[in-house]
């Protein structure tokens, strides 16, 4: 193949059309979900195993280090890989080469400037030599994971999702396991050290099973030059995204200390655990296909709302049962108690996945569309109510202020939903009516069984019960239509 010819997305066809990004969005989404189901039953079986064998200060140095360490891989990319995937052209080989390139001189030259911090950041933080150990796992996990960015963005663009969840359940299921066996064995903060290197391992050998591709070293002025204009843009709001998360939690670790971050990670990691399970798996389906559709309005339109909808009715019912069921749940595991003081952050942080279920929809479809310059926007005035509120609410009421500010921040939400209506004519009164009416009608039973809470059997019976309520509103304010319409949608995965 010469340098300049285009990687075909769709073998024997020369673009992927609207029917087939259709079929392969949704295909790509119950594939991320249906297949990752036993990742997310062990990711959540992991994440309660390990805060039962850990201490919250254990906790907190893990959240701690893998912030620094995020807060790094903002520099291995200058939004190039992005860039690809949104490249409304074919994808030419010296577009692949050039990325490659240079990432990998970027994420070496990061690697030694993380030797080289390491004395400070020891020294700062008072960590452990395990803790540093980490450091360094992680840090090599970081360059493992930079060689996966080709191989990944070539089944992204194609819309090869069923693909691309493999190393990812493999990822899953490694970690969690080798993380929850040794912890178990009493290894401490070294179970996420060995976690981590045995996860980048299996991960780097699988993608290029499932995506073969031989890394040409290679730099095109004209190609880097035309993937800059959209990546630098996008790139800047990523820096925003980590300067506003890690870049605060780097310095949470000072003003709160190991304990006190302990509990900000439990509490986030739980409030956004359904995220992670469902977000997480449709945004990246969504990204690159909203990009196909950015020329199409009305079907972007549809696609938007039908994104926001789906996911409300499968996130917002979750979060609902967390903040009723949460103390009760802690109260009656063994050796959870610990977890107590962490209940008022889980539930600011609930309240705040609300809102990220809709506006990181947004925004993503905003990047997709090639508005980067308003989701710039958004992250500039999101990382300036953190650093302006969190910092003094950290300083006055400690780990709790930090979950005040973040309930504070994410209402500010309502200023990315009237940016995004300004250049895609979606309706969040019509994706959102169905979640919230039958969300609180979900909130009105468990606050009336709240009392018949004393064991994992009742809990388990009530939760259940919540379940068949929620799915008999949604379908009373739908109607008979919505199975059809539902079924309708993800037939066209076939």
């Amino acid at each position: 193949m010469s340098e300049t010819q285009p990687l075909e997305l769709d073998p024997g066809t020369p673009e992927i059309d609207l029917a087939q990004v259709s079929k392969r969005s949704v295909s790509g989404v119950l594939s991320l979900t249906s297949r990752t189901l036993l990742v997310q039953v062990t990711t959540f079986l992991a994440t309660l195993a390990l805060t039962v064998f850990l201490s919250p200060e254990i906790y907190g140095i893990f959240f701690l280090v893998s912030s620094v360490v995020n807060f790094l891989t903002y520099f291995s990319d200058i939004g190039l890989a992005a860039a690809l995937i949104q490249k409304k052209s074919k994808v030419i080989k010296e577009d692949l080469s050039t990325t490659f390139t240079v990432q990998q001189i970027l994420v070496v030259s990061l690697l030694v400037i993380l030797k080289i911090a390491t004395p400070s950041i020891r020294s700062f933080y008072s960590i452990s030599p395990e803790g540093i150990y980490l450091l360094y796992a992680l840090g090599i996990s970081f360059f493992l994971s930079s060689l996966k960015t080709i191989p990944s963005i070539l089944l992204e663009r194609s819309l090869q999702f069923n693909k691309l969840i493999i190393p990812q359940i493999a990822e899953t299921l490694v970690f969690n396991f080798v993380a929850v066996f040794m912890a178990w064995k009493g290894y401490g903060i070294t179970s996420f050290t060995v976690a981590v290197l045995a996860r980048g391992g299996t991960g780097l050998v699988l993608m290029y099973l499932v995506s073969p591709w031989h890394p040409s070293v290679a730099i095109k002025r004209d190609s880097l030059k035309t993937l800059l204009k959209f990546g630098l843009p996008y790139q800047a709001n990523t820096f925003i995204a980590v300067l506003k998360d890690d870049g605060m939690t780097i310095l949470l670790g000072k003003l709160i200390g190991p304990v006190g971050l302990g509990y900000i990670g439990w509490a986030s990691r739980w409030a956004n655990m359904p995220l992670r399970i469902f977000m997480d798996n449709v945004s990246k389906v969504a990204f690159p296909a909203f990009s196909r559709l950015q020329d199409n309005k009305e079907r972007l339109k549809r696609a938007v709302e039908i994104n926001i909808k789906y996911l409300s009715l499968a996130v917002f019912p979750i979060f609902v049962a967390m903040g009723f069921l949460a103390r009760p749940l802690v109260e009656v595991i063994p050796k959870y108690t610990k977890w107590l003081p962490a209940l008022i952050p889980l539930y600011l942080y609930l309240y705040n996945a609300g809102w990220a279920t809709v506006s990181t929809s947004l925004t993503n479809a905003l990047n997709a569309v090639g508005k980067i310059k308003v989701t710039f926007k958004l992250m500039i005035m999101w990382a300036t109510l953190t650093w302006a509120i969190m910092p003094v609410l950290a300083v006055k009421y400690g780990f709790v202020g930090v979950s005040y500010a973040a309930g504070l921040i994410a209402t500010s939400s309502l200023v990315a939903i009237l940016a995004a209506k300004k250049h895609i004519n979606f309706s969040l009164v019509a994706s959102l009516k169905s979640p919230i009416i039958a969300s609180l009608g979900l909130a009105i039973y468990l606050n009336l069984v709240r009392s018949l809470t004393s064991s994992v059997t009742q809990i388990t019976f009530i939760s259940l019960g919540g379940a068949l309520i929620f799915t008999s509103l949604v379908l009373l304010i739908e109607g008979k239509s919505f199975i059809k319409k539902t079924i309708k949608l993800f037939a066209l995965r076939k």
